[in-house]
This record gives structure tokens, C-alpha cells and sequence, in this order.
């Protein structure tokens, strides 16, 4: 399995020829991403419909908020379970992984219980978690 997270994501979302590439040469049949990066991206779009100072701003915010929708939709969508939940308490109690965003250590749980590979374009952010598997697709 494939989990793109939230940048590989919103690079599909864009269009982005890499990703396309790769998703289309990938011997994979389960390619989703995470309730986390899921829940990231409808809070941005969310953001900037709450945030929209124009009549004009506030269409183009919905129409985000609807394609991405759309978009999460058509994707397997990964949830946070207990196998999960223990890879995250393991997480958080080593020193070395402190430093690492919560949001990270989420996706980096339910990677890591799902044996999956995570579709990440700054590897640096993961790159100390010991058993995590990573591509990147959008700078590769």
C-alpha cells in the first residue's frame, strides 16, 4: 500500500506531471492516503472559506472545498486505529522522535501499522523514524 501524504496529495490534486507519472506506473492496487492528511486538507480549505473577505473569495473557497471533496472521495481514505494508536505511543515515547510534528507522527503511525510506503516529498521530516518506508514522487 501507498499512503501519499498531504504535499503529494494536494500535487495530484494540482495535477502535478510527477505524480501523475508515478501513479500511473506504480504496481500497487491500494493507493490512499490518511484520515490525517484528509483532515489537513479539508481544515485548509475550510480556513479560507471562513477567512474569504469577498463574495467573489468565498465562491472560489466552496468550489475548493467541493472538489477536494471530490477528490478524497475517489481514494482510499486510512484510518487511525488501535494498531495505530500503539505505533503512536511508541512514537512519542522515544526522545529521538520529540521533535517531529504530531501531525507527522500520526501519519507516520498509520504508515508504519499498515506496512504501507509513504509518498512524501520532505523525507527529512521522517527520515529519522526507524521502519518507515518513503518515496517521493514530486521531486524524484
Amino acid at each position: 500500500m501507498h499512503l501519499l501524504d498531504t504535499d503529494t496529495l494536494t500535487h495530484l490534486y494540482a495535477g502535478h506531471p510527477q505524480v501523475i507519472a508515478h501513479l500511473q506506473t506504480v504496481d500497487d492496487p491500494l493507493i490512499g492516503t490518511t484520515i490525517i492528511t484528509k483532515s489537513e486538507l479539508l481544515r485548509g480549505r475550510i480556513d479560507f472559506l471562513f477567512k474569504a473577505a469577498t463574495g467573489a473569495e468565498l465562491l472560489r473557497a466552496q468550489e475548493r472545498c467541493i472538489r477536494t471533496e471530490e477528490l478524497l472521495a475517489q481514494i482510499l481514505v486510512v484510518p487511525f486505529d488501535h494498531a495505530a494508536a500503539l505505533r503512536f505511543d511508541r512514537l512519542r515515547a522515544t526522545k529521538t522522535y520529540r521533535k517531529i510534528g504530531r501531525a507527522d507522527l500520526l501519519i507516520a503511525s498509520i504508515t508504519l501499522a499498515n506496512q504501507a510506503i509513504l509518498v512524501i516529498r520532505n523525507l527529512r521530516h521522517f527520515r529519522q523514524i526507524h521502519g518507515l518506508m518513503m518515496v517521493n514522487w514530486v521531486d524524484a
